[in-house]
């Protein structure tokens, strides 16, 4: 007898029908078997169930076996590759470019490189550079970390860590130069010049008194004291030592807000009006107190505060 089993030739063939049972590989579970006529072998079950799981294991390295079998099929580790500098074409290597177009012409990443000059196994210097960026947020970021934490940064070490920390202390002498060995106050903006990039990046209150001569030229910049500014450590003795024994005819105290937020506080308006009766016995008149923030300042005699 002729059985006539409703499928064209292409579809009886056993090989076709497995890989009509083969799900898609987006989908994690197998379509359900159909029954295979009698007179037909089932096809291999290991041929259609492996080649999914295996794709989907390539496909997001986290695929969920339906078996036993399934689970031993290998995971893909995909390893991001950093090429080191002798590997880049010579005139993209940061060194070269900052010989050619200038220091202004390479990225924040490209200078932390060139100022490291090596990186380690897993990532370039400057691939190093684009990690500390991330780590630590931005340079400001960098420029307030510690040593040790500079340090800890795997790649660094400390003799790296203290390069880049004598490359910002360097930068902020710089802002700091003037070709006037005794430069002259004429208001509270040439204060925050003269203070702001130390003092803005500075993770505790810091108290400096500014001495000055009888034309408003700087004497000489001291540190009082480091920590909370309160009437209990801030005394008048150690705020007007130095101003007595440089002869200095007046001082301008200024101090730094962590929190980059300049608003004089109730103390420091409470020290600020100590310090100035302090000064007038002592014939030595404060002439201004200045509260620096992130970039930003205020004067408390601008503000009508003193």
């Amino acid at each position: 007898m002729c059985y006539d089993s409703g499928m064209s030739e292409s579809e009886q063939d056993p090989a076709n029908r497995v890989k009509q049972a083969r799900p898609l590989l987006w989908s994690p579970s197998p379509e359900p078997e159909t029954t295979a006529p009698a007179a037909m072998a089932p096809p291999p079950k290991n041929r259609a169930r492996s080649a999914p799981a295996t794709a989907l294991t390539l496909i997001s390295g986290n695929a969920n076996p339906a078996s036993a079998e399934d689970a031993e099929a290998p995971a893909l580790s995909i390893n991001r590759y950093s090429p080191t500098i002798k590997e880049l074409p010579t005139d993209e290597r940061p060194r070269e470019r900052l010989a050619k177009y200038g220091a202004h012409a390479l990225s924040t990443a490209e200078l932390i490189g060139v100022l490291i000059r090596t990186g380690n196994a897993e990532r370039s210097a400057v691939s190093l550079g684009e990690f500390l960026l991330a780590e630590f947020g931005n340079v400001k970021g960098i420029a307030s970390a510690t040593l040790d934490q500079l340090a800890s940064v795997k790649g660094l070490g400390l003799a790296k860590a203290a390069e880049i920390q004598a490359a910002i202390e360097f930068g902020h002498r710089l802002a700091l130069f003037s070709d006037d060995d005794r430069p002259a106050i004429a208001g509270p903006q040439d204060v925050a010049n003269l203070i702001m990039p130390e003092l803005r990046y500075i993770k505790k209150e810091t108290l400096k008194s500014l001495l000055l001569d009888t034309k408003n030229r700087v004497l000489g910049i001291k540190t009082v004291s480091i920590g909370d500014l309160s009437s209990s450590i801030v005394h008048p003795r150690e705020v007007f030592k130095d101003a007595v024994t440089s002869s200095a005819a007046s001082i301008i105290v200024a101090h730094n807000h962590p929190s980059g937020d300049p608003t004089p506080s109730r103390e420091d308006i409470t020290v600020t009006k100590r310090l100035m009766e302090a000064g007038e016995i002592m014939g030595i008149e404060l002439l201004d107190h200045i509260v620096i923030g992130d970039g930003c300042f205020v004067s408390l005699k601008e503000k009508g505060l003193i």
